[in-house]
């Protein structure tokens, strides 16, 4: 599984989707399913910058593989690994999406995307680090 660590800066996000790309670039991917990725990385990784180290920098391991198998379409998997504040962002509750933009909590809408778009979404604390895992079928 290619890995790769990052800072986590904002500045940085353009380096992991291209990081992510070049694994996906062997494999057929719509248009469509690239967005949604991209979107769920950005959330993730943005994130990550923001919050997980503040006020302090710190690194995002990056592990992304494609496994493709004779009779199943490729699957994505990317892994975020930080060390930065203990966070898992699956016990936010879902926002209301029914509510108008003034009602509605500000936070969350990320996460939900990424939740909804994404095939499996988990998370969790190992060796004081969290890991947050993204799956998506891509082709």
């Amino acid at each position: 599984m290619p890995v790769k660590i990052f800072e986590a800066a904002d500045e940085n996000l353009e380096a992991v989707n291209d990081f992510i790309h070049e694994q996906i670039k062997p494999f057929s991917c719509q248009s469509q399913t690239l967005f949604q990725i991209d979107l769920a990385v950005e959330e993730i990784f943005v994130n990550i910058s923001h919050y997980a180290y503040s006020p302090d920098k710190g690194t995002v391991q990056i592990d992304c593989s494609v496994e493709k198998t004779s009779d199943a379409p490729a699957k994505l998997t990317v892994s975020f690994t930080d060390s930065g504040k203990a966070f898992n962002p699956l016990e936010k509750p879902d926002p209301d999406i029914t509510a108008s933009v003034e009602e509605r909590e500000i936070g969350g809408l990320g996460i939900f995307l990424t939740k909804k778009y994404m095939d499996t979404v988990s998370y969790v604390r190992k060796d004081n680090r969290n890991v947050l895992t993204i799956t998506k079928t891509i082709s």
